[in-house]
């Protein structure tokens, strides 16, 4: 288990709420063999799913219903490790829950979870509140912006959950391979109400996708939401102009 110093762990907690969380998270401590549920089918989710399935972990794959094609299909070519069902099924099978949903549903398909399913887990929140109806670049969504989110909203509906926003901020094959952009030396922001929730995934960044602990920069709570999503539009404004996904920021002092 690699050293994670820079990181603010137990002693840190001070709060009832946030001491709560680390009963959640005692799963994922060594995150050796987890079952791990994906709210998500597109090239996001199977991304992250098969990167998954090759560390060793059970997975499954969350879309509208259980016997929906694709994701029924994915499951078959993908192995043992893996499994298909409803938004809700996937929710209640992970030790750890991912959303990669197109933003502008997201909160139907959270609010069809049932919140028991989720209580005390962590969620990682990939999600961005982007529209496209104006064509490129895209603006945030009505009512998801300046002064809320679509991360607080997920956290507002999932009460029981320890909610963190992550990985929204870059292309899907960065997500599970950070040294595909200059050899992992680039940062990757991270928000949430919840200390010791925002270490455990931390460590889970590290130990599953080659990031680095030293570029994981935790912004505070799930409020930072708000400009992290707002990144997102600056980001497309940029991939347009390289003509590639394939790069991140870095912050230099």
């Amino acid at each position: 288990m690699p050293k994670f110093l820079a990181y603010q762990t137990l002693n840190k907690l001070k709060t009832p709420a946030q001491t709560l969380a680390v009963d959640a998270v005692h799963l994922i401590s060594n995150f050796t063999k987890m079952n791990i549920g994906i709210l998500g089918s597109g090239v996001v989710g199977q991304a992250l799913a098969g990167a998954l399935i090759k560390n060793g972990h059970y997975v499954q794959m969350g879309s509208r219903t259980s016997k929906n094609e694709k994701t029924v299909a994915w499951a078959k070519g993908a192995g043992e490790y893996a499994s298909a069902g409803s938004f809700n099924e996937a929710a209640l099978f992970g030790d750890l829950i991912i959303i990669c949903l197109n933003g502008e549903y997201t909160l139907e398909a959270v609010h069809s979870i049932d919140a028991e399913n989720v209580r005390n887990k962590i969620v990682i929140d990939l999600t961005n509140p982007l529209d496209f109806s104006s064509g490129m670049p895209p603006s945030i969504l009505e009512g998801l912006g300046n002064t809320t989110s679509l991360g607080e909203k997920v956290q507002e509906a999932l009460p029981g959950a320890f909610v963190v926003k992550t990985l929204n901020t870059i292309n899907y094959k960065l997500m599970v391979d950070a040294r595909l952009v200059n050899n992992g030396d680039h940062n990757l922001f991270l928000c949430g109400n919840y200390p010791d929730s925002k270490n455990k995934v931390m460590h889970f960044l590290v130990d599953n996708f080659h990031w680095k602990a030293s570029s994981l920069i935790d912004l505070g709570g799930m409020e930072a939401a708000r400009a992290v999503e707002a990144i997102v539009p600056f980001w497309v404004l940029v991939y347009r102009k390289l003509d590639t996904p394939m790069f991140n920021f870095k912050i230099v002092q």
